[in-house]
């Protein structure tokens, strides 16, 4: 059996894996909703910007799934005080969830323009409900969350949603956004032709200039003003899972240590600058395939410079520093992570593959000309 320290490590590897997963998969999904409303006008074109993602957006909400039963199943502490602590934020998220196939099911059902206005405009929140809170949840990762744990381990959280809401975090939040509408941009601007595809390009372009001036803007508040935490004791990657046996500090500008002790890291906010950026160059010259690759690597850039900056810290405590969750004490048994390492050998292939065929099968374009012919489009 792996040793216990890498174990923990390969599964904070493969969170960050289905989190760039969800991220880009599911991504785009939520991109295409918050852009819906903006790039397609008649009720035609709106037909078409939900079918693109119809066949797929079930099939990529498996990735949100798996990350939460990886949670679960390997750092049960940080599920727990996760969904005690944001657990209102979850409920948004959630609500932007079933508000979208509930959105997209009924749309159709009446041919009232106020009908499918009103479905059209809840298709919209049920993409930037997500969005926001996942950056504004990343953001609070890195400020820290106000909880602690009292006698027998039980999560005591101290903090409420409006306290989620705090500038940095919500400057997090609009980087979510702009991201994820980058990425939606692109897809559209992949999967449709006309009026439509042109609208998404423009919208896509502006979002990945966005991206990269505030994700840049973000990483000079962390550099300057947003407090980091540190090891003050010896990490034992093998020792036991209790948050409150070692000593943290705050200290200003902690968060840029790994990348001068790792300064291959480096590379990765890079990634998240130049694929905004090169997925706006891209879209402005219709080049719509590479701009779609260019923001899937921002997206990857993005994720790992947040895991990189935060290593070993899974979740801070900002009242607690001392209590923060970690890789190194926040994680299932050695067994269960070994156990639950060849269930992920056996079936992430799997999914992998079932996910690629179905893309292949459902590449071609959605157009107006088929909707109105009435071809096979759901909805």
């Amino acid at each position: 059996m792996l040793d216990y320290g890498i174990l923990r490590l390969i599964w904070w590897a493969l969170i960050g894996v289905l989190l760039i997963g969800f991220a880009i998969l599911d991504g785009f999904d939520l991109g295409v909703a918050m852009l819906h409303p903006f790039v397609a006008r008649s009720d035609t074109e709106r037909r078409v910007t939900m079918n693109t993602i119809g066949p797929v957006w079930e099939g990529n909400q498996i990735w949100f799934v798996l990350g939460g039963g990886a949670v679960f199943a390997a750092w049960p502490v940080l599920y727990s005080v996760s969904f005690s602590g944001f657990y209102l934020a979850m409920m948004l998220v959630l609500i932007g969830f079933i508000l979208r196939p509930v959105a997209l099911t009924y749309r159709s059902k009446r041919p009232s323009s106020a009908w499918r206005a009103f479905w059209d405009w809840a298709f919209f929140v049920s993409g930037l409900i997500p969005s926001l809170v996942f950056g504004v949840a990343f953001g609070n990762l890195l400020r820290g969350a106000p909880f602690h744990f009292g006698n027998g381990l039980n999560v005591v959280y101290e903090g409420n949603l409006l306290g989620l809401l705090n500038p940095f975090a919500l400057l997090c939040g609009l980087v979510s956004v702009a991201m994820l509408v980058m990425q939606g941009g692109s897809f559209l601007a992949v999967k449709t032709q006309g009026e439509v595809a042109a609208r998404a390009r423009r919208f896509g372009a502006v979002a990945g200039i966005a991206l990269a001036v505030l994700f840049a803007l973000a990483g000079l508040l962390i550099a300057t003003i947003v407090e980091g935490y540190v090891y003050q004791s010896a990490a034992d990657w093998s020792g036991p899972s209790n948050p409150t046996l070692k000593t943290v500090a705050r200290e200003a500008g902690a968060w840029l240590g790994n990348y001068g002790r790792a300064p291959l890291t480096l590379v990765l906010p890079l990634l998240g600058l130049l694929g905004g950026a090169g997925a706006a160059a891209a879209l402005s010259r219709g080049y719509a395939r590479t701009a779609l690759g260019f923001s899937s690597v921002a997206i990857a850039g993005v994720i790992l410079t947040a895991g990189a900056s935060l290593f070993p810290f899974l979740m801070p405590s900002s009242s607690t520093p001392s209590h923060s969750l970690t890789v190194w004490d926040s994680s299932s048994s050695r067994s269960t992570l070994f156990l639950m390492l060849l269930v992920v050998v056996v079936f992430l292939p799997i999914v992998l593959a079932y996910t690629a065929w179905a893309y292949r099968v459902f590449r071609g374009l959605v157009t107006e000309a088929a909707i109105e012919r009435g071809d096979d489009y759901h909805y």
